[in-house]
């Protein structure tokens, strides 16, 4: 193993452990209907609902093409991060000589600097997974859009259950997406860690609390929750 400080390895254990921990905390409070992805549930629910009342679905597949569009950018972006980094990895010596001259980086040995690359490296292939598995069910939910029952069937227990099925696919979609987007806050908080490993530690902090507002108490959140979906009265 590479000779690290322990300051270094226990910022690192910090990162991880606030990261998984956000992680488990957003997946159990979207099981008890209190974020942001659980009320979007229940609007992709209505979304599909209302799918199967129209005779021409291009509105759908538009909807569905515009978030697909936005996936794949991301997509495409992540695998530029990576080259980046692979070069920068390959070019060590003088990266580290140039952040040399920049106030207030802390210094480090190249084993460090090539550790912190590393782990920068594996957030954003992380990232690229979840956003490709991501990109692949949407996929799967435009094919669901194409097979959906008639209009004339709509009201049956068969085309119901069929539109939740389609609307959790879509969940699946997004949660996939969510995770991927997570990662992008979380490498940008590892970025500081080449400053010093306690900003890093700080900034771990600092984006949990951004991505706890926006999932649970942001304004957003508050008024799609108020929204009412379909079938509300």
């Amino acid at each position: 193993m590479p000779n690290v400080s322990l300051i270094d390895l226990v910022a690192l254990v910090w990162f991880l452990a606030v990261w998984n921990g956000y992680m488990l905390y957003a997946d159990r409070m979207k099981k008890d209907g209190t974020s942001l992805m659980a009320v979007m549930r229940k609007h992709r629910a209505g979304w599909m609902h209302q799918m199967l009342r129209r005779d021409m679905r291009m509105v759908d597949t538009t909807i569905m093409s515009a978030l697909m569009r936005s996936v794949g950018l991301f997509s495409s972006t992540t695998l530029l991060i990576l080259a980046g980094l692979l070069a920068i990895l390959g070019a060590v010596d003088k990266v580290q000589a140039l952040a040399q001259d920049i106030p207030f980086v802390v210094q480090a040995t190249k084993a460090e600097w090539e550790v912190k690359i590393l782990v920068l490296i594996l957030i954003f292939i992380y990232a690229f997974f979840k956003l490709a598995w991501s990109l692949r069910q949407f996929n799967y939910s435009v094919i669901l859009i194409g097979a959906a029952p008639p209009p004339a069937e709509a009201d049956t227990e068969h085309a119901r259950r069929f539109a939740d099925g389609a609307a959790e696919v879509i969940a699946l979609a997004v949660s996939n997406f969510n995770r991927g987007m997570r990662a992008y806050y979380f490498g940008l908080a590892a970025l500081s860690w080449f400053l010093h490993p306690v900003l890093f530690a700080a900034s771990t902090l600092w984006v949990v609390a951004v991505v706890y507002r926006r999932e649970f108490r942001s304004q957003t959140m508050n008024f799609l929750d108020r929204t009412p979906g379909t079938g509300d009265a």
